[in-house]
């Protein structure tokens, strides 16, 4: 007996989603996305503010943004995330759309419901993409994990330390100072 053909999905169907809808799209499946909670609001803010500022004084080419902003992953129309944060220095990528193909640095705060894609579906998307540092940020956990795919190399921190970029390594990030 045959399967039943798996049916994928494209960036046009994220378009064409009603107002107030919002998904991730990848290797052509679907993944809807719940409102965030005040406290994850709050997480991405800080380090957002953080984020710009230290480039804003470095007066740096790479170029911070937050969600929702459209990163086209693979440059292809199966693929397409909003991460909570993304840093682009390869100013070629932007586009009136968003990023076509791979931020550097992505930071995702997770919620209840995007654990196993923060942790296991966007850690390889990511990965095999060509990001360079991807943070994973746990409320319910009060963990930092930083992954450095250049250096293929992991690094676990809680919410009471500083914790330091790979990418920029004079950039400290003091969760403990956080009033959440």
């Amino acid at each position: 007996m045959a399967l039943p053909e798996k049916r994928t999905h494209s960036i046009k169907e994220i378009y064409s989603l009603p107002d107030g809808q919002r998904a991730e799209l990848i290797d052509g499946d679907f993944y809807m996305m719940a409102p965030p909670s005040r406290k994850h609001q709050m997480i991405v803010g800080e380090l957002f503010g953080i984020i710009y500022a230290y480039l804003k004084a470095k007066n740096g080419f790479c170029t911070p943004y937050v969600a929702p902003f459209a990163v086209f992953l693979n440059k292809d129309d199966r693929n397409y995330v909003e991460p909570d944060i993304c840093v682009i220095c390869d100013r070629s990528k932007l586009t009136d759309a968003g990023c076509s193909g791979a931020p550097d640095w992505i930071i995702e705060v997770v919620s209840p419901g995007s654990r196993r894609m923060d942790y296991m579906i966007k850690l390889f998307k990511y990965r095999s993409a060509g990001v360079h540092e991807y943070w994973i940020v746990d409320p319910a956990k009060d963990t930092v994990l930083i992954y450095d795919f250049q250096q293929n190399d992991m690094a676990f921190h809680s919410f009471s330390d500083t914790v330091t970029s790979r990418i920029y390594e004079d950039l400290s990030i003091p969760f403990g100072e956080f009033d959440f």
